[in-house]
């Protein structure tokens, strides 16, 4: 019995040391700390349904409200599971913001308000454009309200945004819009 426990023993070691040995010597380069930091939007899927940001990302009208999602470092949370509704607002809707709005809350010190008014185009929920209601209030992931008014079968938020198009995405629902949205001031 004491032979075969020394036998294990040792053929334990020499497979532990072996194992060591080969991990040393091993010809893959060790991961960069971008991608050992890598959140969701690090995954690597072609075959799944697109999420609401690489949606956004194959966009050519979304490019405007892509650079803005990854100014305020919003990309690994609206890759997560979600689900999302995100009214997502076309280039020429940033285009009516005044000049230099857009390049000024791309700058860093401006990053709680852009991500403010981010976090106002999204809803925890998947609302379908369908299903929207006259005078429906949503709460938005800023803590703040949309409005939605509907009639004759155009859908309208805050009385200024029409829905042009909806896509269905794996972590939720995209509704493309024509009017940037802006949270309402806060009360101090």
């Amino acid at each position: 019995m004491k032979k075969l426990f020394f036998v294990v023993i040792c053929s334990s070691t020499v497979f532990l040391h072996a194992c060591q040995d080969s991990a040393s010597t091993s010809t893959e380069s060790p991961k960069s700390a971008e991608e050992k930091m890598a959140g969701q939007s690090g995954v690597q899927d072609d075959v799944s349904q697109k999420n609401v940001v690489q949606i956004a990302v194959g966009s050519k009208d979304h490019s405007t409200l892509v650079a803005a999602v990854k100014a305020a470092e919003l990309v690994d949370v609206l890759s997560n599971t979600g689900p999302f509704t995100v009214f997502a607002p076309t280039n020429a809707a940033f285009d009516k913001l005044p000049a230099g709005t857009v390049e000024g809350l791309i700058k860093p010190e401006k990053k709680d308000a852009l991500t403010d008014i981010l976090q106002y185009h999204v809803s925890v929920g998947v609302y379908k454009a369908d299903a929207f209601k006259d005078g429906q209030v949503i709460g938005q992931v800023n803590g703040s309200n949309i409005t939605i008014q509907v009639k004759d079968g155009k859908v309208t938020i805050n009385g200024g945004a029409t829905i042009v198009a909806s896509i269905p995405a794996s972590n939720g629902i995209i509704h493309v819009i024509d009017v940037v949205l802006l949270p309402p001031a806060t009360k101090n």
